[in-house]
C-alpha cells in the first residue's frame, strides 16, 4: 500500500471530523446562548440527533452489505452520494431562522439529518480499511495516517469555528465587571452581540459553516481520486455474504468484539462529555471565557502531534498497554476543576490532547484485529465488515447521545440561564462534575473492561499466519 494511497485515504476522513468537531465543541453553547432555546430543549436536540445517527448505523450497515460491486467499488458510491446532502444539512444546522416558536423543531430536524448522513459516510469509509490491504501492518499504518488526519481535522474544525465565532461569546461587559450582571438581572443584559450589529452572530456562524462545508467537499474529492477499493481478498467465489441479521447476532456473541465495544463505549462517552461541556466550563465555571478557543486549539494540537507517538508505542508495547495513556487526563482534569488557573488550564489541555489521541487511535486500530479473528472462525462467509463497523459506531454514538442529553438536562435542572455573565453556584458545580468526576469514572470503568480483551500481540500474529494460509 503506497504512502500516497494512505495519505489520500486519511484526508478523506478529515472533513467528517472537521464538521463533527465544530458541532461537538460549539453546538451546545450555540443552542443555549445564540439560539436561546432552553437547556431541556437543547438536551433533546443533542440526544435525539445523536440517537438518529446511531439508529442509522445498523440501517446503513444492512443496505451497504447488500450493495453490489461497481466500477468504483462497493463502499465508495455511498461515500460520494451522501456528501452533498451532508454539506447542506450542516449549513442549515447553524442557521438562525427568523421565527422563534419553531426553532427547536428546526435544529432538531437538521441535527438529525446531519448525524444520519455522516453515518452513511462513516460506516463505508471506516470499513474501507479492510479493503485497502490484507496486511495487518499496512492496515495499522493506514489507520495511524487516518487518525492523525482526523485529529488534524478535529483541530481545523474547532480552530476555524472557535476563531470565527469567538466574538459571539465574549462580552467586554462580562470581562470588565462580571458582578454587575447577576442571575437576578439576567433579562436585562446579555453577554452576546446585539443582533442588529452587521457582524452579528447569525452572519458569523454562517461564515464558519460555509468555510467548513468547503473543506468537506475538498476532502471527499481527494479520497475519490486517490484511493482504490479492492474486492474481498479472502472470500472465494463460492462464498456467500452473511445475512445482516445473522451477522449481527454473530457479532454480538463474539467475545473480543463485545469487550472492545463495551470498553470504548464508556471511554468515548467520557471524551464526548469533555468536548461538549469544555467551552461552557471555561466560560461560566473557570473564568476563562477569553481563552477557551486557544485552550481548544491546545488540546487538538497536542492530539495531532501525539498520534505518531502512540502508533510507535502500540507497535512496540502492544495495543492494550497503549490504553494506559487514556487515563492521563483524569488527575489533571480534576486539578483544573478544583484549582482553576490559566497556566494549569493550558497544561491540562496539553495532557488531555495526549489522552484523546490514544482514545481515538486505539479502537480503530483494534477493530480490524477483531474482524480478522471473526474471519478465522467463520472462513466461508463474507460481507461482515460493515456489520462490525456499523454496530460499533451505533453503540458509541448512542452512548455519547445519552451522555450529552443527560448533561444538558442537568444544566436545565440546576437553572442554567443563557446570556448572563455569571451562572448560579449549582450550574457551576454541575459543569465541574461534567468535566471532572463523571468522565473520570467512565474512563476507569472502560479501562477495567479492556483488561479482559483477549486479543494479544501473539494471538494477532497467529491469526495473520492462519489467514495467509486461508488466502
Amino acid at each position: 500500500l503506497s504512502m500516497c494511497s494512505k495519505i489520500c485515504y486519511a484526508i478523506g476522513g478529515a472533513p467528517n471530523q472537521v464538521a463533527g468537531s465544530a458541532a461537538s465543541f460549539f453546538l451546545q453553547i450555540y443552542l443555549l446562548d445564540i439560539a436561546h432555546i432552553t437547556p431541556f430543549h437543547a438536551s433533546l436536540v443533542l440526544f435525539i440527533g445523536k440517537a438518529s445517527g446511531a439508529v442509522t448505523d445498523p440501517v446503513a450497515g444492512f443496505f451497504i452489505s447488500k450493495s453490489r460491486w461497481t466500477k468504483i467499488g462497493r463502499l465508495m458510491p455511498w461515500v460520494l452520494a451522501c456528501t452533498p446532502f451532508t454539506i447542506i444539512s450542516y449549513f442549515l444546522m447553524w442557521y438562525l431562522p427568523p421565527f422563534v416558536s419553531g426553532r427547536v423543531a428546526w435544529y432538531l430536524t437538521f441535527h438529525c439529518l446531519f448525524q444520519a448522513l455522516t453515518t452513511l459516510f462513516q460506516v463505508p469509509y471506516s470499513a474501507l480499511t479492510m479493503f485497502l490491504s490484507t496486511d495487518q501492518k499496512d492496515r495499522d499504518s493506514a489507520t495511524a495516517y487516518r487518525m492523525t488526519m482526523e485529529v488534524l481535522g478535529t483541530l481545523i474544525g474547532a480552530s476555524l469555528q472557535g476563531q470565527i465565532v469567538a466574538s459571539a461569546h465574549v462580552s467586554p461587559h462580562c470581562t470588565v465587571n462580571p458582578s454587575v450582571n447577576t442571575t437576578d438581572s439576567w433579562h436585562d443584559t446579555h453577554s452576546i452581540p446585539d443582533p442588529s450589529d452587521p457582524l452579528s452572530h447569525q452572519v458569523i456562524y454562517m461564515i464558519a459553516a460555509g468555510v467548513i462545508a468547503g473543506v468537506y467537499l475538498l476532502g471527499i474529492v481527494v479520497l475519490f481520486l486517490g484511493v482504490k477499493e479492492r474486492d474481498d481478498p479472502y472470500a472465494l467465489n463460492s462464498d456467500r455474504a452473511i445475512p445482516f441479521c445473522k451477522g449481527l447476532a454473530l457479532t454480538m456473541k463474539h467475545g473480543p468484539y463485545v469487550k472492545l465495544t463495551a470498553s470504548f463505549l464508556l471511554i468515548s462517552t467520557a471524551v464526548q462529555l469533555e468536548q461538549g461541556n469544555f467551552v461552557l466550563f471555561c466560560t461560566h465555571a473557570a473564568g476563562l471565557r477569553n481563552h477557551f478557543q486557544y485552550l481548544v486549539v491546545t488540546i487538538l494540537v497536542s492530539a495531532v502531534v501525539s498520534v505518531p507517538f502512540w502508533q510507535k508505542f502500540l507497535q512496540r508495547f502492544g495495543k492494550k498497554c497503549a490504553a494506559c495513556g487514556i487515563s492521563w487526563m483524569i488527575p489533571f482534569a480534576v486539578m483544573l476543576v478544583t484549582i482553576p488557573n490559566l497556566i494549569l488550564a493550558y497544561f491540562v489541555a496539553f495532557v488531555s490532547g495526549l489522552s484523546i489521541a490514544a482514545s481515538l487511535l486505539l479502537p480503530w486500530s483494534m477493530l480490524p484485529d477483531v474482524v480478522d479473528n471473526f474471519r478465522l472462525q467463520n472462513p466461508h462467509g463474507k460481507g461482515h465488515e460493515t456489520i462490525f463497523y456499523s454496530s460499533y459506531v451505533f453503540f458509541t454514538k448512542m452512548s455519547a447521545g445519552i451522555g450529552l442529553g443527560i448533561s444538558a438536562a442537568g444544566l436545565e435542572f440546576t437553572g442554567y440561564k443563557p446570556g448572563i455573565c455569571r451562572q448560579s453556584d449549582d450550574v457551576i458545580l454541575t459543569l465541574k462534575l461534567l468535566i471532572g468526576a463523571v468522565p473520570a469514572i467512565l474512563i476507569l470503568l472502560g479501562l477495567f473492561i479492556l483488561l479482559f480483551y483477549p486479543i494479544t500481540e501473539e494471538s494477532r500474529k497467529k491469526t495473520k499466519l492462519a489467514l495467509e494460509e486461508l488466502r
